[in-house]
């Protein structure tokens, strides 16, 4: 589930694991925009999306402790605004890329989320899904 700056996976049972551990890695991906402010206080949106900070989540399955089954139940992975934030010529303010803008009120979104199993001292991948909003909730092979 995509929402905002966040990314929910729900569920999720997999078999065949033996007793090494495995462990589900989720990454989420976005934009982010900003509102522009000029010296006197007025607020313009931004042009420019630009990419947010991916945020991640490692969750470990509990397949060594029942005979080589693993189940995700909720995991979450949330994106922010990059930090240091981006200059406002890049975000798109002022037009002529003045340098009297200041930026505010980041909105990040994601719009996309990465879902690797890993398992043995490797981190060998085992399963991997690529996930885009607003598409399946199947997601995709990697």
């Amino acid at each position: 589930t995509f929402s905002g700056a966040s990314v929910t996976l729900t569920g999720g049972n997999f078999s065949g694991l033996g007793n090494v551990p495995a462990i589900a890695h989720l990454t989420a991906t976005g934009t982010v925009t900003y509102t522009c402010a000029n010296p006197q206080g007025h607020e313009a949106p931004g042009q420019n999306p630009v990419p947010a900070q991916p945020g991640t989540t490692d969750v470990g399955l509990g397949n060594s402790d029942h005979n080589g089954r693993g189940t995700i139940t909720d995991m979450t992975a949330t994106a922010t605004a990059p930090n240091p934030p981006p200059s406002t010529k890049t975000v798109g303010c002022g037009g002529g890329g003045s340098t009297q803008w200041t930026l505010t009120k980041p909105v990040v979104t994601v719009t996309g989320a990465h879902l690797t199993i890993t398992q043995g001292s490797g981190n060998a991948v085992i399963f991997c899904r690529d996930y885009t909003a607003p598409g399946p909730t199947t997601g995709t092979a990697c």
